[in-house]
C-alpha cells in the first residue's frame, strides 16, 4: 500500500548520477540546438558552447551546494522554501513544472519527427483535428486524420514506457537510462568523428577549420547562441532533484554535476565541429527534417552509410527517449515535494510501499506532458522553456547566496556569476514569452495562496519536530536538524475525543 510521507531509498552513486544527468542533457541539445546555432553563428558556436558551459557550471555549483546542504527531493522548490521565502519556493517549483513539461513534450515530438522522417510542424495536431471537427461535425468520420494516428499511437507507447521505467524505481530505471546513454554517446561519436575528421578530407581539405574558416563566424550572434545553448545544458538539474536518492549527497552531487557538465561540453564541441560543414553543404541543409536530421544526413557521403545512418538515427531516438525518461523522473520528484508541502493535493505526496517511486506524482507528470505535446509546436515549447528555466535558476542562485557559511562548498562568486548570467540571458527571450510566463507566475501565486489558506491547520508531530521545532512538512523519515524520527500516520498523536 502507498503511504504519505516516507523516504525514497538512497540507491545511486556517482556513476549512475552522472549518467542520469547525461540522459537529461544529451537529446534536443546535441541533435537539434547545436545544429540551429551552428547555422546562425557559424564557427562562433564553438565559443558559445564554452560560454554556455561556464554559465551552466556556475549554476550547477549553486545547485550542488544546495543539494548537499539540504538533500531532499524537489530541488530549487525546496531550497526557495528553506532559504528564501515560501512564495519564491513555490514559484521555482511552478516554473520547473512548466519548463520541463514543455521540454519533455519537445523531446517526445522530436521522436515522432525522427521515426516518421517528417517535420511535425506540417502535420495536423490533435488540437487542429478537434477544431476542424467542431466546424463540420457532419463530416466527423470522413475527416478522421489518419496521418496523425500512427504518430500519436507511437508517441503514446513511448511515453508509457518512460512512465513505467520511472515507476519501477530509480535504480532499475537507471539501468534503462544507462543503456540509452551508451547508445546516444556512441551515435554522437560516430557522426562527430566522421563530420569533424573524415568529411573534410573527402572534400579536399586538410582539416575541419580549413573547410569552415573562422572568417565565416558571425560574432554579432554570439550572445544569442550562448543563450540558446545554455538551455541545452540545464539537464544537470536532475541530479540535484534526486538529493534524497543518492548515497553521501554532500560528496556525490557536486562531483556528479561537474563530471556531467565536463563530458557534455566535450560532446557538444565534437558535435559542433561535425555540424559546421553543413554551412558549405546545401544538400544537407535542405533535408526534410531540418536540424533534427543533420546528424544522419552528414553520413550520406560515407561508404558505410547503409549501416551508420540508421545507427545515428537510432542514437537520436534513444537520446530523446533518455531525455524524456529523466524529465519524468525529475518532474515527479518536484510534484512529490509540492504534495508534501500542500502546494498540490496530499495525494501526490504518497510513495509506494517499497519506497521506490511516488506513483501518483509520476502519473500526473505523464498527463501534463501528453497535454503539452498535443499542441504539436516544438518551437513554442522550447522557447517558453527558456524563460521559465531562467527564472528557476535565478532563484537557485539567490538561495545559494543565503547558504550558511558552514554549508558553502565554493566561493559566492559562482552564485553571483550564475545570477548575473541568468539576468543577462533573459534579454534574449522574446517578449511574448515573458508576458505569458509572468501571467502564469501570477496565476500560480494565486493558487499557492488559496491552497495554503485551505490547508492551514495547527501543526502536529508530523509537521513540526517535537525536539527542535524544525518544519518537517518537506521532510520524511527523520528530522534533518536533530535526527528525531518523524511519526507516521498511525503513530502520530491525535487529539483525544469523547466517545
Amino acid at each position: 500500500m502507498p503511504h504519505a510521507g516516507g523516504e525514497l531509498r538512497r540507491e545511486l552513486g556517482v556513476f549512475h548520477a552522472v549518467l542520469l544527468g547525461l540522459g537529461s542533457i544529451l537529446g534536443t541539445g546535441v541533435f537539434v540546438s547545436i545544429g540551429i546555432a551552428a547555422g546562425v553563428a557559424g564557427p562562433a558556436v564553438l565559443v558559445a558552447i564554452v560560454l554556455a558551459a561556464l554559465l551552466a557550471l556556475c549554476n550547477g555549483l549553486s545547485s550542488a551546494q544546495l543539494a548537499a546542504a539540504h538533500p531532499v527531493a524537489g530541488g530549487t522548490y525546496e531550497y526557495g522554501y528553506k532559504y528564501l521565502h515560501p512564495k519564491l519556493g513555490f514559484t521555482a517549483g511552478w516554473m520547473f513544472l512548466l519548463a520541463k513539461s514543455a521540454s519533455a513534450a519537445t523531446a517526445l515530438l522530436a521522436v515522432g519527427g525522427l521515426l516518421f522522417r517528417s517535420d511535425l510542424r506540417h502535420r495536423k495536431t490533435i488540437v487542429d483535428t478537434v477544431r476542424d471537427w467542431s466546424h463540420s461535425p457532419q463530416h466527423y468520420f470522413t475527416q478522421l486524420p489518419l496521418d496523425i494516428l500512427p504518430v500519436t499511437a507511437c508517441l503514446f507507447v513511448i511515453l508509457v514506457f518512460c512512465i513505467a521505467a520511472v515507476l519501477v524505481g530509480v535504480k532499475r530505471g537507471a539501468v534503462a537510462n544507462t543503456v540509452l546513454v551508451v547508445i546516444t554517446i556512441a551515435g554522437i561519436a560516430v557522426f562527430g568523428i566522421y563530420g569533424a575528421f573524415i568529411l573534410p578530407r573527402a572534400f579536399g581539405h586538410t582539416h575541419i577549420f580549413d573547410m569552415i574558416g573562422w572568417h565565416r563566424a558571425d560574432w554579432s550572434r554570439l550572445g544569442w547562441a550562448s543563450a540558446f545553448l545554455f538551455v541545452a545544458f540545464t539537464g544537470y538539474g536532475r541530479i540535484a532533484t534526486l538529493g534524497e536518492e543518492v548515497h553521501h549527497p554532500r560528496r556525490t552531487i557536486p562531483k556528479a554535476i561537474i563530471v556531467c557538465l565536463a563530458i557534455t561540453a566535450l560532446l557538444y564541441l565534437l558535435a559542433a565541429l561535425a555540424y559546421l560543414p553543413i554551412l558549405r553543404l546545401p544538400q544537407i541543409r535542405s533535408n526534410p527534417l531540418g536540424p533534427l536530421g543533420y546528424s544522419a544526413e552528414l553520413l550520406r557521403f560515407s561508404s558505410a552509410k547503409g549501416v551508420l545512418q540508421p545507427f545515428v538515427i537510432l542514437a537520436s531516438v534513444t537520446a530523446m527517449i533518455g531525455v524524456l525518461f529523466n524529465l519524468v523522473l525529475g518532474l515527479s520528484r518536484v510534484v512529490l515535494a509540492m504534495g508534501r508541502r500542500g502546494d498540490l493535493p496530499a495525494h501526490y505526496a504518497k510513495i509506494d510501499a517499497t519506497g521506490k517511486s511516488p506513483g501518483s506524482a509520476v502519473l500526473l507528470v505523464g498527463v501534463l506532458i501528453a497535454l503539452v505535446a498535443s499542441l504539436g509546436d516544438i518551437k513554442a515549447t522550447w522557447s517558453f522553456s527558456a524563460f521559465t528555466v531562467l527564472i528557476y535558476y535565478g532563484i537557485t542562485n539567490l538561495a545559494c547566496l543565503r547558504l550558511p557559511k558552514a554549508d558553502q562548498l565554493y566561493p559566492r562568486f559562482f552564485a553571483w556569476a550564475g545570477l548575473g548570467g541568468c539576468l543577462f540571458l533573459a534579454w534574449w527571450v522574446e517578449p511574448r514569452y515573458w508576458i505569458t510566463g509572468l501571467v502564469l507566475i501570477a496565476l500560480g501565486l494565486v493558487w499557492h495562496s488559496v491552497a495554503q489558506h485551505v490547508k492551514a491547520r495547527r501543526p502536529d508531530p508530523r509537521e513540526v519536530c517535537a525536539q527542535c521545532g524544525y518544519d518537517l512538512r518537506a521532510s520524511a523519515g527523520s528530522c534533518p536538524e536533530c535526527g528525531e524520527v518523524i511519526p507516521d500516520g498511525e503513530n502520530a498523536s491525535e487529539p483525544t475525543r469523547e466517545a
